[in-house]
């Protein structure tokens, strides 16, 4: 077989692995202390990004897509739709498309380093204003409870916002070391 033929191959199987490692990571979550105990941090982009680098940001976000349809599969949701799968994706695209497109610029560990600040940036500020306006609506609406525009507001400041950022440094702080561990065997 050649090397075109094989390389199909080898994305589709990438992807596919990486998923199920990212869906594995996803149930060692925890709460961050001086956070809302809802909002949990899990590492499971940390697959998403590294495929992303290795054959670009469509195949990360696939390993996002399929990450969090398994999990829905697996462990359903308490509203009975997928909001919270369909933010953790969101989110991890975010941070996705936002490494890759720094990094794709400058294939280097100081492009990954201003890529996955970036991406982190971007995460931030998207998820907060889809927590706004469009996530804490529908648990609102599915959950039975209602907030006020200014309740929502607080808690996208000192909640959603801070969690997205720090989530974001922590992966940061992940991934760089990874990286440079499996650069030498990333080639294809």
């Amino acid at each position: 077989m050649n090397q075109t033929k094989k390389r199909p191959l080898f994305h589709s199987t990438l992807v596919a692995m990486m998923a199920g490692i990212s869906f594995v990571i996803m149930y060692f979550d925890f709460p961050l202390p001086f956070l809302p105990p809802y909002l949990k941090i899990d590492f499971s982009e940390i697959p998403a990004l590294i495929t992303a680098i290795v054959i670009g940001p469509a195949a990360g976000i696939m390993v996002e897509l399929l990450k969090n349809i398994l999990h829905y599969i697996v462990k359903g949701s308490e509203t009975g739709i997928p909001i919270g799968q369909m933010a953790n994706f969101f989110a991890g695209s975010i941070l996705v498309l936002g490494t890759s497109y720094i990094y794709r610029k400058n294939p280097s560990k100081k492009g990954l380093l201003w890529g996955l600040l970036f991406g982190s940036v971007m995460m931030t500020i998207l998820m907060s204003l889809a927590n706004l306006y469009f996530i804490l609506p529908f648990y609102e609406k599915f959950m039975g409870y209602t907030m006020t525009h200014a309740q929502r507001l607080t808690a996208v400041l000192v909640g959603v916002g801070p969690f997205n950022l720090i989530k974001g440094f922590i992966l940061t702080a992940l991934i760089i070391p990874i990286y440079l561990s499996l650069k030498p065997r990333l080639k294809f």
